[in-house]
């Protein structure tokens, strides 16, 4: 009876999958629907407002030509009118002239007769200044226009083809310094794309993306060349997915097979149930409170173990949910421990975070501990931890701690410190997070994994994680293998 109710249960928990899935498609389907019918009007829309604007400019043209055609008539009347008017006035006086002419020749009185036949008389009539030749032509310069040429060309108007789909060219992909620059190709030239449009999102696996994720698709349009850089991104999640497709003024085209690239970073969070009483802690932000802060809810869960923290070498193994705590079953730090520790632990590769603090703060530390790391232990004061302290107690100054000894660091204060670890190598190095100089670096052999640590007296600062090591960290690390000058604190 058991194993009939657990196969019906099988069964039920199948179909219930089932129906789900119907039940989303048939979702789909109506959507589709829906978007046909928005689809299919706005085309309509489009295409009437396109022919629209060309009747428009035809119409304008039109208006253009008539208009010259007018102006012309009127030149060319006015002229024609003019010499009409000449030409009939000398008629008129030639014919007068004439006649007083054959009146004289039969006259018998001699001196009027050649007062008369003076040849000046003659020769002044309007009839030998006119010209018989006309200053207008009666053909009209732009009587027609020959649209044959345009016509034919109309006439091969044809709907713009659907863009072909793009494919992403992984080998020429870079992921670098926090940016990811994303290269595709059509499969033939296609002078009718106006621009892509790139679709991503994070992901904690490779492959296609699956049915349900944990985060949206994010949208860049616009896009007029085959390549896109995205900047300044954080790399919380292992993965990051891509997709593009290709528009033109009417239609988009089918996204690409989305592509996978990896994002390897170090991310990590703090571990507020260990960090000092006076110590608030909230998301990556920390602020000392002088009056010993309110109490934070840590939850203990039952069964604990120590299980092995979270590591970047671990993590393809392990959930994606935050790893046991740094310092399972450890009371917080105490006394003038000011100290809070990061949730995740070093122990391989090639590791880099920043940290932003307040340059006003009476003291802060930022490097890395041991997990042995006493709960009464300042940073840097101990075998098991490395750091560079800052302190504004009388005065200021900067040193590189480590077992009770300090080196004093002739630099300026920056705002900002960035931390490399390099664990196989055992190199612990301190940049200027901004210029990216190299302040200090501790060359010692790691013995057990090393934790991210932070302390800050009468100050605060914040941790900005999921960056990869900087280029320019990775060339100075190579420039410095050799050098000892910064490797005294061991």
């Amino acid at each position: 009876m058991g194993d009939q109710k657990e196969s019906l249960r099988k069964i039920t928990h199948t179909l219930a999958l089932k129906n789900e899935e119907i039940s989303n498609f048939v979702c789909a389907l109506k959507q589709s629907l829906e978007n046909l019918e928005a689809n299919a009007n706005r085309v309509q829309e489009e295409l009437e407002s396109e022919f629209t604007s060309l009747y428009s400019v035809l119409d304008e043209m039109k208006e253009n030509m008539m208009t010259r055609i007018k102006q012309e008539r009127a030149g060319r009347t006015y002229e024609l009118q003019s010499q009409l008017s000449a030409g009939s006035k000398a008629l008129e006086s030639s014919e007068e002239l004439l006649e007083l002419a054959n009146q004289t020749l039969c006259s018998s009185e001699t001196d009027g007769f050649t007062q008369v036949t003076h040849p000046a008389s003659v020769t002044m009539a309007p009839a030998f200044r006119l010209s018989l030749k006309a200053k207008a032509s009666d053909n009209m310069s732009h009587l027609m226009v020959d649209f044959s040429q345009e016509r034919s060309m109309l006439q091969g108007l044809k709907f713009l083809p659907v863009p072909a789909t793009p494919e992403i060219q992984i080998s020429d992909c870079q992921v670098c310094d926090n940016t990811i620059t994303v290269v595709w190709t059509l499969p033939e030239p296609d002078g009718k794309i106006d621009h892509y449009i790139l679709e991503h999102r994070r992901t904690n696996h490779e492959g296609p993306p699956r049915i349900r994720e944990d985060y949206p698709w994010m949208v860049v349009e616009g896009i007029r060349e085959t390549e896109h850089t995205l900047r300044g991104l954080r790399f919380d999640t292992r993965y990051m997915t891509f997709r593009v497709k290709a528009c033109n003024k009417a239609v988009a085209g089918e996204f690409s097979e989305p592509v996978t690239l990896e994002t390897h970073a170090f991310s990590f969070k703090l571990d507020y149930s260990s960090s000092h009483q006076n110590l608030k802690v909230e998301d990556m932000n920390v602020e000392w409170d002088g009056s010993g802060g309110k109490p934070q809810d840590i939850r203990k869960e039952k069964n604990r173990t120590n299980s092995p923290m979270h590591s970047p070498a671990r993590s393809a193994l392990m959930s994606p949910k935050r790893a046991p705590t740094a310092r399972p079953g450890r009371d917080r730090f105490t006394a003038e421990s000011y100290t809070v520790l990061a949730d995740t632990m070093i122990d391989a590769g090639q590791q880099y975070w920043e940290v932003r603090f307040d340059k006003e703060s009476k003291a802060f530390a930022v490097g890395v501990a041991l997990r042995s790391l006493g709960r009464f232990d300042q940073l840097g004061k101990s075998g098991a931890s490395w750091c560079i302290h800052l302190n504004n107690w009388l005065q200021q100054s900067l040193t590189a701690k480590h077992n009770n000894k300090a080196r004093t660091l002739d630099c300026p204060i920056p705002n900002s410190i960035g931390v490399f670890v390099n664990y196989e190598e055992g190199v612990l190095s301190f940049y200027n997070a901004k210029t990216k100089q190299l302040m200090h670096t501790f060359k010692t052999k790691f013995q057990q994994p090393v934790i991210p640590a932070f302390m800050v007296w009468n100050g605060s600062f914040s941790v900005v994680t999921g960056l990869q090591v900087p280029s320019v960290v990775h060339s100075s690390q190579r420039r410095n293998s050799t050098s000892s000058s910064n490797a005294s604190l061991t």
